[in-house]
């Protein structure tokens, strides 16, 4: 080329791009920095004191082990949003932090010192197995963190929070006497989700669906005919109820008694007709068994209705199932349908697949128990103390329901896709009251203290009990705590403010951030990303507790993605052994190839399919990245790089016109979270379009032209990689970075990730 003069380009360029050898360097010099720090970028000069504010927090990772594919696509998806705001000129936080997930940890400490030692927790008393547990959370945290930081997160690790940590613990204290105060939190006898083989109350999330065959049974019952798969708990039974409407049973009158025969003998039965029961299913009438089950127990208590317990905390049945006592429902259930057959009051069995609860923790099959417990209720009116809400004025009645609902249906808070928002809205206006005591060791200890004290009565030295609830232990010896922890999700619910400063940072009197603080700064956050399988038990959780305590929304936005599965589109588990694990995958192929391979090709709460293969093909585009470059600086690399270059030839301006209406495009896309739409466009546009198209136009040009063609072309390049560095870096930031150390720009700031977005 007889018009070309070889520049003076990086040694590095002659070789390969090795992610493994520049990645962690990167991360390292980023880190130390501080820019990560929206504090120290304002006082270094990078960012305006005046700037618009975007925050987001870091859905935190379980301290169970370490973190999966699913978490890789979310530090994937939140790190673009952040560096693009970055670039953008916004003082941008991005909090970190992770949960205590109270009874996974403690249930995997558990199963270890089992394991090793066959001894249970009672067995080494709670001191030292909190000891433990924290122990080892400690270290899943190191690892969890490690991880986060080869994913190239972009995170502000100054501002790390742990759901357990004193400050946590402290707004978890403050916002239980607020809601105990307002009489949202009570004590009451209710049916609950008993895990037999945990010990413990658990959530519905914490529930595992699994499929399961049985036989389906159908007794007689007195003039009736009724179905059942857990003959079990039919001891108890002593109401039949069926719809006010199924003609079949006109001439049962509610409230009428019916004599019978049953498991252990005569018995006398209630009819009751009730709107709930649905005619079409099995022989549209059946007995409850209001101990034992979530439907039965709402009629029970709709009709004040005799609850008895059949079946104990370890799942063996209770006296009442007379000679059968003591034995585990499992074991007792074909003997009881022996002893029904016998007695003539077995009609027919048949095969039924149906899905039964199990805990995802312990694999315990779920047994519904009445048991007192703490609640908060979701329908009890309150005065909303303070309120920014659309529609919600301060000292106006509302219940904790209302809010949530409100904040979606006026738009302050909009969900992605928004197909969710009419799920959420389902949800929500099915909700129970929230059971949030765990009979577990590890976690928030609830709040609450007894005092007794004796006094004579009629029975002569009766305890009488006195309960303090406080942010603060009371004063005196005599005082016992409550033995009950909080479920995890009341912690991890204050998550968008307990990390800003929340309560320290607030006014109770204005009902305002203290000015200045992080919470005045940076709440409501402008986004949470986190998978839709966690829309109700986490984010409708949290916009109940900002909603109630700070009268404001947690989020502007909610972007939900989907899971991760494997090429085949399978859930990945360790019984197929199809887990990928993100690290390997990282130190094989470079963590840019990861992430795009986790953007590209899903949509916001579309699941995604992931193979190896996908991945290896983005670390061929890293690699052409580098080679593109390589091809720029030394084709185009020996004149000046002239910001505002004007003097285009007639091509090269329609090349630009072509580029700029690109960047103007994905600009808007950015903004609207479409990056999957993004990535693909900036991946088609640098390998097809200017790789394969417009540089090897560029050759005969860079040869042959006339000197103004040539300087039109070399600018024309150097301006292109530029800017697709700019736009191509929250995705690919590791490689990109390491380009822009060589790119002869005049003025550069410290890094490319401070660099303004090329609008």
């Amino acid at each position: 080329m007889a018009n070309f003069k070889e520049p003076n380009i990086d040694a590095k360029f002659l070789k390969p791009y090795d992610s493994a050898g520049t990645e962690e360097a990167n991360y390292s010099a980023w880190e130390k920095s501080g820019y990560f720090n929206p504090d120290i970028s304002v006082r270094k000069g990078v960012t305006k004191p005046d700037a618009k504010a975007f925050s987001i927090v870091l859905p935190p990772p379980n301290v169970t082990g370490t973190l999966h594919i699913g978490h890789a696509a979310m530090l994937a998806i939140e790190d673009i949003m952040v560096r693009f705001a970055r670039m953008r000129g916004m003082k941008t936080l991005w909090l970190p932090g992770t949960d205590h997930a109270a009874i996974a940890t403690q249930s995997k400490v558990e199963d270890i010192i089992y394991k090793e030692e066959k001894k249970r927790r009672h067995e080494i008393g709670r001191e030292e197995l909190l000891r433990r547990v924290n122990e080892f959370a400690s270290k899943s945290h190191d690892t969890i963190v490690s991880q986060t930081k080869k994913m190239g997160a972009s995170i502000d690790w100054s501002r790390e929070a742990f759901t357990l940590d004193e400050k946590r613990n402290f707004a978890v204290r403050t916002a239980f006497k607020q809601m105990y105060d307002d009489g949202l939190i009570f004590k009451g006898h209710r049916i609950i989700n008993w895990d037999p083989k945990g010990q413990t109350t658990i959530s519905d999330d914490e529930i595992v669906y699994k499929e399961e065959k049985v036989k389906f049974y159908y007794f007689k019952y007195g003039p009736f005919i009724i179905g059942t798969s857990r003959p079990e708990t039919k001891f108890g039974d002593k109401y039949v109820v069926m719809h006010p409407d199924d003609g079949r049973y006109a001439d049962f009158k509610h409230g009428q008694k019916i004599d019978l025969e049953w498991i252990n003998g005569p018995i006398s039965a209630t009819v009751i007709k009730d709107k709930s029961i649905d005619m079409a299913f099995g022989t549209g009438v059946m007995t409850i068994t209001p101990w034992h089950s979530n439907v039965d127990f709402e009629i029970a208590e709709r009709y004040k209705l005799d609850k008895e317990q059949i079946i104990d905390k370890t799942g063996r049945l209770l006296p009442i199932a007379g000679e059968f006592a003591g034995q585990k429902i499992t074991e007792a259930r074909a003997k009881i349908v022996e002893k029904l057959k016998a007695k003539g009051l077995l009609e027919k069995e048949e095969d039924y697949t149906h899905q039964i609860a199990t805990a995802e923790r312990t694999g315990g099959i779920i047994e519904p128990q009445i048991m007192n417990q703490w609640f908060i209720a979701v329908n009890k009116t309150f005065k909303a103390k303070n309120s920014k809400l659309k529609g919600i004025k301060k000292g106006q009645e509302v219940t904790l329901k209302e809010l949530m609902l409100t904040v979606v249906k006026n738009g302050q808070t909009k969900i992605l896709p928004d197909h969710f928002e009419k799920v959420y809205f389902n949800w929500i206006e099915n909700l129970h009251d929230w059971c949030i005591s765990r009979q577990i060791w590890y976690g928030h200890r609830i709040p609450v203290w007894y005092k007794k004290s004796e006094k004579s009565g009629e029975k002569g030295g009766d305890s009488v009990s006195e309960t303090y609830c406080g942010v603060d232990a009371p004063t005196g010896d005599s005082w016992t705590q409550d033995e009950d922890t909080l479920d995890t999700w009341f912690s991890s619910g204050l998550w968008t403010f307990s990390t800003l400063g929340w309560p320290d940072a607030w006014d109770a009197v204005t009902g305002e951030a203290k000015k200045g603080s992080d919470l005045a700064v940076f709440h409501p956050t402008s986004i949470l990303e986190t998978g839709y399988d966690i829309l109700f038990f986490w984010v409708a959780r949290m916009i109940l507790m900002s909603t109630y305590l700070l009268g404001d929304i947690p989020f502007e936005t909610v972007y939900l993605h989907g899971l991760v599965r494997d090429g085949q589109g399978r859930k990945m588990s360790k019984s197929l052994g199809n887990i990928i694990d993100p690290v390997d995958l990282i130190n094989k192929y470079g963590a840019d190839a990861v992430r795009l391979s986790l953007i590209i090709g899903t949509s916001p709460g579309n699941d995604l399919k992931l193979s190896e293969d996908k991945v290896k093909g983005y670390k061929h585009f890293a690699n052409k990245i580098w080679n593109i470059s390589r091809f720029v600086l030394s084709y185009a690399g020996d004149v000046p790089y002239e910001e505002n270059f004007a003097k285009y030839s007639e091509a090269d301006m329609k090349l630009n016109e072509e580029r700029s209406a690109l960047i103007e495009e994905i600009t808007k896309e950015m903004e609207e979270y479409k990056f999957y739409i993004v990535g693909e466009k900036v991946y088609q546009y640098i390998w097809r379009r200017f790789a394969d198209q417009i540089l090897e136009e560029s050759r005969p040009v860079l040869e042959k032209g006339t000197p103004e063609e040539i300087l039109s072309r070399k600018q024309f390049l150097q301006h292109t990689l530029v800017k697709m560095l700019l736009v191509l870096h929250p995705f690919m930031p590791f490689v990109t970075e390491e380009i822009w150390k060589s790119m002869p720009v005049g003025n550069k700031k410290d890094f490319l990730m401070l660099e303004n977005w090329p609008l």
